[in-house]
């Protein structure tokens, strides 16, 4: 609202405007002014992690997390565990979003500690238990000052031949007046295989492309991210099959740079970790990301500075060695503006 007098402004007719309207004036310009501030919105910074196997110690008879309990072959003990969850607390800081997806979480109550020891924030936490064989779920922490979350649900994932992975987490946020449909993911990964594992990838694309086509069929413009671990770099077949509805991965600008990428197998730098956006949010209508915040963080305590595995993100796990690091895993992040 902009205040617009019946005459032009002008000084003179200031001073014989009486004490009253003087009042009136000001109330209705403060008010203008109060309702324009209220109206700007900081971005909202969205980012994701691979935890890599934040479990709890206590061993799920109905999942394979044995490794990680008391008493399992690891020998993680308490004092173990809270070393991961502060780890994990500092990535979280020096992340500092708004919204995080995360992958490789177990239950609920290692959410709870992890969100307890970044006392900077205080998270709302959406997780669903999956049938993953491991017990390893997708889950959203989220900023309720920042983005109010309007509905969530697992979107099952059942693979070829009956594996069991985790669900495809989605969430609806609300930021700005609009609404962002936020899906966490954990690609199949390629253990046991790379053949095997793309079909399993192909299969979890097409769960992804389905459900996003219905809502883009009721909503052509809705504002849709991916944030996850999807095992294959932005130009690999399954990630490339999501350009047919509009998405892409805001990684692929960075391929080819030297010593760049979240993820190291083999001395060779991987993009797995990534942001998908539609093409919606590119536009200059409702959200809109902001190419030039696209970050993966990439501190020189991420990574292994010696040995031969120097460069190799600093994880906390070896086999059953304990690192003490943080994750095989980059974190990234990215703003969106509200236009």
């Amino acid at each position: 609202m902009i205040f617009a007098p019946a005459q032009p402004f002008r000084p003179h007719m200031y001073k014989k405007v009486p004490n009253l309207m003087k009042k009136i004036l000001l109330l209705v310009m403060t008010l203008t002014l109060s309702l324009s501030c209220s109206q700007t919105h900081e971005p909202l910074v969205m980012g994701f992690w691979n935890a890599e196997n934040l479990f709890d110690l206590v061993d799920d008879p109905t999942t394979r997390d044995e490794e990680f309990a008391i008493g399992g072959r690891k020998n993680v003990t308490q004092e173990i565990y809270d070393l991961k969850i502060k780890h994990s607390a500092e990535v979280l800081a020096d992340l500092n979003a708004d919204v995080v997806g995360l992958c490789e979480v177990e239950h609920a109550s290692v959410l709870e500690d992890l969100d307890a020891a970044y006392p900077e924030r205080d998270y709302e936490i959406v997780h669903y238990e999956s049938p993953d064989e491991r017990g390893i779920d997708n889950a959203l922490l989220y900023d309720p000052k920042k983005m109010k979350v309007v509905s969530s649900r697992p979107i099952p994932n059942t693979l070829p031949g009956g594996d069991k992975t985790r669900d495809i987490l989605y969430v609806v946020g609300e930021y700005g007046g609009e609404k962002i449909h936020i899906f966490v993911n954990h690609w199949p990964s390629n253990y046991g295989g790379r053949e095997k594992a793309i079909p399993k990838r192909a299969t979890t694309a097409q769960v992804v492309v389905k459900t996003i086509s219905r809502i883009l069929s009721r909503d052509a413009d809705a504002e849709i991210i991916l944030l996850g671990d999807f095992n294959e770099d932005p130009d690999e077949m399954n990630v490339m099959s999501l350009k047919a509805i509009g998405l892409s991965s805001l990684m692929a600008p960075m391929m080819g740079k030297p010593k760049i990428g979240t993820y190291v197998y083999r001395g060779e730098d991987l993009f797995y970790d990534q942001i998908i956006v539609h093409e919606s949010l590119s536009d200059e209508h409702g959200l809109a990301i902001d190419p030039e915040t696209v970050y993966i963080l990439d501190l020189p305590k991420y990574r292994q500075q010696e040995g031969d595995y120097a460069h190799f993100p600093f994880r906390f796990w070896a086999g059953n060695r304990l690192l003490g690091g943080y994750s095989d895993h980059l974190a990234v992040r990215v703003n969106i503006l509200k236009k």
